[in-house]
């Protein structure tokens, strides 16, 4: 039996529960407590997908819904993604729990739930993978020779659909045959650069080859690059040390071309320079490759420049100002290093797939800090295993929209090739275009109306 000042304590504190609950509806927040919530009944249209709504006893009103496991959301109208994960999956709450070797994950030490997992599912006493600690998607630690070892966890991203872009009000400029027909090839990659595959140049046929003829006549290459109109080359500034003083007559342009030390004359063009512009904003004497970008002219023979053929392509510019989710993966291409440190090129055309970092993981600490700016963003495989190399700087990175290829990268720098942490680092084209347009007098604005559209 109750006391009389039991009894007090008790009234006392259900009037102040009454009090809360009735002030947090008041406030619209949800309640994760519902001590004076009726039992569940049907939710009469307002949840969805077998959600139940939880109403107030004090008022009636409809409180929140509680979901089915496999659903969230106000209504319960979208589904988990407890078996995909979206971007780098730094907000994946699944429970998957298997590494990519096939392992089981071990449960999370106590310093790691209390510094990353606090508000996690049963506070982190689990062994769900997740993505802590800035990496590039969930992961895990597993057991191996009685060590544990950090892997990425056995779980596919999520179909995300690409973002679009609004419509631009107001008129554009009449498109170019060049842009028209931009950023479509006629083969598809092969795809098995650092851990990438040998390509055709049909697979990446705006990629150029960019030469330079030393004293001793030897013609050396010097960078990748992208063709972007019949007579424009876009590239990285740091290719040209020696700035407003470089000497164009030592320059050569070749497109179409496989293999740097094979010729293909029907399959190839080469041309000589006629102009070059380096961005004025560049100034690597601090080394921070900020605003790496330059434009080569070619010179035109018989009063035209490039034939568009099956292996010299121009490739689209997207939008100004257009960025990508994390996680979006994308196409890199060029003819350097296969590893890092080796002497010799890869002489051969080589391409890989790498993804997208948000830009807040690659400003940690642990990999580029403020070395990376707005005019940069990073790259990488999730397992670190493909990478753009030395002699790739200036080549292209490409992504895929509507079946046309957009520009969205130059290869710029980075530390070492394919180390972890250390992902590549590419020129924001996409913060060019007005500059590009400027430089070459080219309706590069209009490529907003091939970009998809909402």
């Amino acid at each position: 039996m109750m006391n009389t000042r039991s009894s007090k304590v008790f009234l006392s504190l259900l009037v102040a529960l009454l009090i809360s609950d009735l002030g947090l509806w008041r406030h619209g927040r949800r309640r994760d407590i519902s001590v004076f919530s009726s039992p569940f009944h049907s939710s009469d249209g307002i949840c969805l997908n077998g959600g139940v709504s939880v109403s107030s006893i004090i008022t009636g009103e409809h409180l929140y819904c509680n979901c089915p496991d496999d659903f969230t959301g106000t209504h319960c109208e979208r589904v988990k993604s407890i078996g995909c994960y979206e971007g780098m999956g730094l907000n994946y709450r699944g429970t998957a729990s298997r590494s990519v070797s096939g392992k089981t994950c071990e449960n999370w030490d106590s310093h790691t739930r209390r510094r990353y997992l606090s508000s996690d599912l049963h506070a982190g006493r689990h062994n769900y993978c997740r993505n802590i600690q800035y990496r590039l998607r969930p992961w895990c630690n597993v057991r191996k020779n009685d060590q544990l070892v950090r892997e990425y966890c056995d779980i596919p991203v999520c179909d995300v659909k690409p973002f679009t872009l609004a419509p631009t009000a107001g008129p554009t400029k009449p498109q170019t045959p060049t842009l028209q027909t931009c950023g479509h090839r006629t083969v598809r990659r092969q795809m098995k650069i650092v851990g990438g595959t040998v390509a055709t140049v049909e697979s990446h046929p705006w990629v150029a080859a960019i030469f330079w003829r030393s004293k001793s006549k030897t013609k050396v290459f010097r960078c990748g690059g992208s063709l972007i109109s019949s007579c424009w080359v876009i590239t990285a500034a740091h290719c040209f040390p020696e700035g407003s003083q470089t000497r164009l007559r030592r320059l050569s342009v070749t497109l179409g071309k496989n293999a740097l030390n094979e010729s293909d004359p029907t399959a190839e063009q080469t041309f000589r320079v006629e102009q070059i512009f380096i961005h004025e904003g560049f100034n690597n004497s601090l080394q921070n490759y900020n605003n790496d970008i330059s434009l080569l002219k070619l010179k035109e023979k018989d009063g035209k420049c490039t034939e568009e053929t099956n292996w010299v392509k121009p490739v689209c510019l997207p939008p100004p100002l257009q960025s990508l989710q994390p996680g979006f993966t994308c196409e890199i291409a060029g003819y350097g290093k296969e590893k890092f440190g080796l002497w010799y090129l890869s002489q051969y055309l080589r391409e890989a797939r790498v993804n997208f970092i948000a830009d807040d993981v690659c400003r940690q600490e642990e990999y580029y800090g403020n070395k990376v700016n707005n005019n940069m963003f990073c790259a990488a495989r999730p397992d670190w295993s493909q990478d753009a190399c030395q002699s790739d700087s200036g080549g292209p990175l490409v992504c895929k929209f509507h079946n046309r290829f957009f520009l969205f990268g130059i290869i710029s720098w980075g530390d070492g090739c394919a180390k972890e942490m250390k992902p590549g680092v590419y020129t924001r084209v996409t913060n060019y275009n007005q500059w590009i347009e400027e430089k070459t007098s080219l309706p590069f604005t209009t490529a907003r109306t091939m970009f998809p559209q909402k």
